[in-house]
């Protein structure tokens, strides 16, 4: 695969990294119009070739990774997919679900691969956490809740929750392997000429009778990057911040016994049980999407993140930013994405 990537800063720049060094990458092409970014591409990676736009590239590649701000992802991935290529859109996909839909039609009415930039649903770890709860291991689940804490960096083309609870909004469907259908949103200023920079998320998955919250800060002084999970007999949590024990499995928990009429005569005990931390293999997210997404482009199956997942992040980012605006209110998540996912993962 010919594989291009549009803007090539920070981020963009990890893509061209990770593209060069996979044999499936037979070529990789800078697509940025600052010409010193192209002549920096091009002196650190041998090999990568450097365009100031898309429209220059579209004979050299066969897909194409969206590294650019959020407002241009649907237009540059829109003229992407017209000309017959495959692409990959970093998260959030689009700004609004309706530009998310209209990717994911054009993608499956040509027969392209459209995928998401969620590392995470290619983290080791994570994947480790879905695979624990989707087995049972903890019981019943109760409920996620996930912080995602920092100080800084502060963006001035999103709000707090679009830049760092789109992460953990894909982290909490993945291991629910659901959507949420309402969502509730709080948030707060407390730098001038930026929005919320400190905002809690509720996400209810009403078929699963699970709640998910996730708090996100730029605002906070320690750095932290922590999703639990509590299930009726076992609880864990993964930290991204320890490396060496990503995963701890806590069994622990409190036990209801006897009861009568309304409860009457219940006891209430807790137990302290064992922890465990088992052992992940811990290959580069990044590197692993990117090997994922070629082999989809190559071989036609589904991404691991696709269309779809990059849609059901964006309604609910979507959905919070109503309900911010109307102080908390519950918003349902628009009907058509949530058939639109139901379906495709039936």
């Amino acid at each position: 695969m010919r594989v291009g990537v549009v803007g090539c800063g920070y981020w963009g720049s990890k893509h061209v990294r990770v593209l060069c060094g996979l044999p499936s990458a037979t070529r990789v092409v800078a697509i940025d119009d600052r010409r010193e970014i192209r002549e920096a591409m091009e002196a650190e990676f041998p090999g990568v070739i450097g365009r100031p736009s898309l429209i220059k590239a579209l004979d050299e590649i066969d897909a194409v990774v969206i590294a650019t701000p959020p407002e241009s992802h649907f237009d540059i991935a829109a003229e992407a997919l017209a000309a017959g290529k495959h692409v990959l859109v970093e998260k959030p996909m689009t700004t609004n679900s309706l530009d998310g839909r209209r990717l994911v039609e054009m993608a499956d009415r040509s027969g392209l691969t459209l995928a998401a930039g969620h590392t995470f649903a290619h983290n080791a770890a994570v994947r480790t956490l879905a695979d624990i709860a989707g087995r049972g291991l903890l019981g019943p689940i109760h409920y996620l809740d996930s912080a995602r804490l920092n100080l800084g960096l502060y963006r001035g083309d999103v709000n707090v929750l679009w830049d760092l609870a789109a992460h953990d909004i894909s982290i909490a469907n993945l291991i629910l392997h659901d959507v949420p259908d309402v969502v509730s949103a709080w948030g707060s200023r407390h730098t001038d000429r930026y929005s919320e920079d400190v905002a809690s998320l509720r996400m209810q998955y009403l078929r699963r009778r699970v709640e998910a919250t996730v708090r996100a800060s730029w605002l906070d002084p320690v750095k932290v990057r922590r999703t639990t999970v509590v299930g009726a007999d076992k609880m864990a949590v993964y930290n991204d911040v320890a490396a060496d024990e990503r995963i701890k499995i806590y069994d622990r928990g409190r036990n209801v016994a006897g009861g009568g009429l309304r409860g009457r005569g219940r006891t209430l005990t807790y137990r302290q049980g064992d922890i465990v931390a088992p052992h992940i293999e811990f290959p580069e997210p990044l590197r692993l999407q990117a090997q994922d997404f070629i082999e989809s482009c190559r071989t036609g199956r589904r991404p691991v993140a696709d269309g779809l997942a990059g849609l059901a992040v964006v309604a609910v980012l979507e959905a919070s930013d109503q309900s911010i605006r109307e102080d908390g209110a519950p918003v349902h998540i628009d009907h058509r994405v949530v058939e639109m996912i139901s379906a495709t993962a039936a």
